[in-house]
């Protein structure tokens, strides 16, 4: 087969529904063996993936890759009308999500079982007005201030103050979001939407960053500024969190932190240059990683241990 890899299966092409796999020549036997080997993987009934790609992939990634595995599985099989919602249009927007799996959620007009989707789709029916529905990808999803207020609904407060701080970032409509707030007195999971939306921070740039700003709101420790801006010998620092007076600086050592800039060693290597800079004009620093969230007596012994021995 012309421009295909060792497997025969063509190149520049990464998803396949079972029928194009079948006018490609291979048989469910074939295909079988192809996802034993992992040469495919299978994303859903009827769609697979090709496995090198999908290994490749990061999990955020994959999150998305399911969504499209779906609208590709149902190209030939619906009848229009479906649209991603929730947290599947959350992935499609490109909203940081904590905790949440990936289940695939669409919104139609018309209520539908389960089953009639398949074990991995989460069906919602509601009638949806035209300015709450947007394509990305070429796939219909839920409009961002519709997403973040039909996530919150359905995710717990810290989850939902993620996918929030991520949302002011992005450039929501606060007001859009006020006024549906005001619309679901009463209604389930409003409580963590109103919450979330009035201790969001659009100053936050991480999950991380994020849960620790909660956790130390929950812990009533004095709460520090964020982003702030230092000079050095080294140049100017930004530092995640820091008590300014105190000279105390709280760094998040999360991997988002690095995704979309330079190698991560490297940064790293630049950011603790900086840091031995600030050290010298005695700057103390707390740097926590994700396990230091959920051990939250060390988490809180060890900060106020710092902030004291600064005062």
């Amino acid at each position: 087969m012309a421009n295909s890899d060792a497997t025969g299966l063509p190149a520049g092409m990464d998803l396949w529904r079972t029928a194009e796999l079948h006018e490609l020549g291979f048989n469910d036997r074939k295909i079988a063996s192809f996802v034993r080997a992992g040469h495919l993987v299978r994303l859903r009934r009827g769609c697979y993936i090709r496995g090198s790609t999908w290994a490749a992939q990061k999990p955020w990634v994959r999150g998305r890759q399911l969504i499209a595995a779906h609208a590709h599985g149902t190209l030939s099989t619906s009848s229009g009308g479906l649209v991603y919602s929730h947290t599947s249009a959350a992935r499609l927007h490109g909203l940081f999500l904590w905790d949440v799996d990936d289940r695939v959620h669409i919104t139609t007009g018309s209520t539908a079982s389960r089953s009639s989707h398949g074990n991995n789709v989460v069906p919602h029916a509601r009638q949806l007005e035209a300015q709450e529905i947007v394509l990305i990808n070429g796939m219909p999803c839920t409009s961002l201030e519709r997403t973040v207020v039909d996530c919150c609904l359905m995710l717990n407060y810290r989850q939902s103050l993620v996918l929030m701080d991520h949302a002011l970032r992005m450039g929501v409509d606060v007001g859009t979001i006020h006024q549906k707030c005001a619309s679901l007195a009463g209604r389930n999971g409003v409580l963590a939407l109103r919450r979330a939306l009035g201790n969001a921070d659009a100053r936050s740039e991480s999950p991380g960053e994020t849960l620790t700003r909660e956790l130390l709101q929950r812990l009533r420790i004095e709460l520090p500024e964020l982003q702030v801006e230092v000079s050095s010998t080294e140049g100017r620092h930004r530092l995640d969190f820091a008590w300014r007076e105190k000279k105390v600086a709280l760094e998040f050592d999360g991997k988002v932190k690095y995704f979309d800039y330079a190698p991560t060693a490297e940064v790293i290597y630049q950011e603790r240059q900086r840091e031995k800079a600030l050290m010298a004009q005695d700057w103390k620093f707390i740097r926590i990683k994700w396990q230091h969230l959920f051990r939250e007596q060390e988490f809180k012994t060890s900060v106020l241990r710092v902030l004291r021995s600064n005062s």
